[in-house]
């Protein structure tokens, strides 16, 4: 067994079959089928089932695709060390479709011209699918709404954002949970973080005689709700992106209204690509706070100027007086010494 059996028996357990696996690794079917039964020839276990036209992960495969990441990875890991070059290779990134509209493009192009030899493969979902994806190993990394609690994952906290209630425009103020209980709620499917904000807004007593529909668009959630089909629970930088003035804003109370984006990975997995991502990602978070704070520090800077030539003209002017006061009674003094003459 060899990194390039576990590369091999990886590829068809995420691709589910020998013919996408083949196409993925640019090898020939037969060629990848051999190699498969050579890997479970020399382990002495079987690591897949034949369900109709896919493969399955046997219980002993389960186990064997864990090490197989790990093993990759560290491979990887230790040649880019080694060689000192920048990352390549493959990461797989995860993130909600919010996160997908308005932030994760700028991201994604920063990333492209630092690393241009790693490939980005972007899969969407909502927190849960996501979080478990990462897990279960089938992304390397994902932005989420809900930093993790155990001890698997660790977190980066990343981008604050304000979620905001819309409604059509004809819609009366929204202000308490009794001014929508008439109102069709319309959210992403069960496992979506900001569905389970609303619904805590909803309180529990109120959740059962509302309606659901479950949407996995944002273009088309805003549009249901412009045309009076119900409410819904947005980042307000999704409504930056989609720009529509079809719709009416209705704050929440901040405590569920201002949430953090985090980025997830494995704790002690991250491969060569994930810890660049992990890096651009900090040092962006840093630099945005150098440049706010320097951006306060001038303002202030500019504010004691403005009071400092304020003062001084303040100043020049009381000379400028002073001096006027001087010369007119020297004036006058001389006046009365020549007689008035």
């Amino acid at each position: 067994m060899d990194l390039s059996d576990l590369l091999i028996f990886k590829t068809v357990a995420e691709e589910g079959g020998i013919v996408r696996a083949a196409a993925r690794l640019h090898r020939v079917q037969s060629n990848v089928t051999t190699r498969i039964k050579q890997l479970e020839s020399s382990i002495g276990t079987q690591l897949f089932f034949r369900d109709r036209q896919r493969l399955v992960l046997s219980p002993k495969g389960e186990s064997l695709l864990v090490y197989a990441h790990k093993l990759l990875d560290l491979a990887e890991e230790a040649r880019s060390a080694v060689s000192g070059e920048s990352p390549s290779g493959t990461l797989r990134l995860g993130a909600l479709e919010s996160t997908c509209a308005s932030r994760v493009p700028d991201v994604l192009a920063r990333f492209h011209s630092m690393y241009p030899k790693v490939r980005v493969e972007l899969q969407t979902g909502t927190n849960d699918v996501l979080t478990a994806a990462v897990k279960e190993r089938r992304l390397d990394a994902a932005f989420v709404a809900e930093a993790p609690r155990g001890k698997d994952l660790t977190s980066l906290p990343l981008f604050g954002e304000k979620l905001v209630l819309i409604s059509s425009l004809d819609h009366g103020p929204i202000a308490r949970p009794r001014d929508v209980q008439n109102d069709a709620i319309i959210a992403f499917p069960n496992g979506c973080a900001y569905r389970r904000i609303l619904e805590r807004w909803l309180g529990r007593e109120n959740l059962a005689g509302i309606r659901v529909l479950e949407l996995a668009s944002y273009h088309a959630i805003v549009a249901c709700v412009a045309s009076g089909t119900g409410v819904a629970l947005l980042p307000e930088s999704v409504l930056d992106v989609v720009r529509t003035n079809e719709v009416a804003r209705h704050p929440l109370p901040g405590v569920l209204a201002n949430i953090v984006t985090p980025l997830i990975w494995r704790t002690g997995e991250a491969s060569p690509a994930v810890t660049a991502l992990q890096s651009l990602l900090h040092y962006s978070k840093l630099n945005g706070r150098r440049s706010n704070t320097g951006e306060i520090a001038a303002a202030r800077a500019l504010k004691s100027r403005a009071r400092g030539s304020k003062r001084s003209n303040v100043r020049v002017a009381g000379l400028r007086m002073a001096s006027a006061e001087r010369a007119e009674r020297s004036r006058v003094s001389v006046y009365h010494r020549s007689g008035g003459r």
